[in-house]
């Protein structure tokens, strides 16, 4: 079996995987999985209110988890003029989304990827994956497959082999109400 089935039947385990992403390489399992979240927070040493970035590779797949009601029709056509690409947005977030994705907020931050492997994940799988840089908290996010090994090796992840899309930084966030940045791409 290869790396990427290895992959996807991690995430179909409830299992966390890490995966190039456009700048950095990420962390992610299912977003729908409380006991896979929990076990890439212990694996990141991340605490639970910060919440986590859902990557899709299309709107469809994150439709269901934002509350649609509270944005305008120009807010949406903003955030869909950024995507696909590497642009994440923080929007009111639906019923469907857990505490264990939102953290602290009523708010779930998504982004539609135009990284072409994250795609091919995210279609497969069949829904969005959590992102968050791959990395332990207080530590460098990791660009390189070797960094990956070096940080988070000897956890139980499975490594997605693979380039970044080669830009310098994490995506930008930014709020999909007010279009205030909250950290620069």
């Amino acid at each position: 079996m290869d790396n990427f089935a290895l992959a996807i039947e991690a995430l179909n385990q409830g299992e966390v995987i890490a995966y190039p992403t456009e700048g950095v390489f990420g962390v992610g399992c299912d977003p729908d999985n409380a006991q896979a979240i929990q076990k890439l927070l212990n694996i990141k040493q991340r605490p639970v209110e910060k919440g986590l970035i859902l990557i899709a590779a299309n709107f469809a797949q994150i439709e269901d988890y934002i509350d649609l009601s509270q944005l305008t029709a120009q807010q949406l056509e903003a955030m869909q003029a950024t995507w696909p690409g590497p642009v994440t947005w923080v929007v009111p977030a639906s019923e469907k989304v857990t505490d264990w994705v939102s953290g602290q907020f009523d708010s779930v931050a998504v982004r539609v990827t135009d990284h072409p492997l994250v795609q091919q994940l995210c279609l497969t799988f069949g829904k969005p994956i959590t992102s968050t840089s791959a990395n332990l908290t207080g530590q460098p996010p990791c660009k390189t497959f070797q960094e990956v090994e070096q940080q988070l090796g000897s956890q139980d992840v499975t490594l997605v082999e693979g380039q970044t899309g080669g830009r310098e930084n994490p995506s930008e966030i930014r709020d999909a109400k007010t279009g205030q940045v909250f950290r620069q791409g």
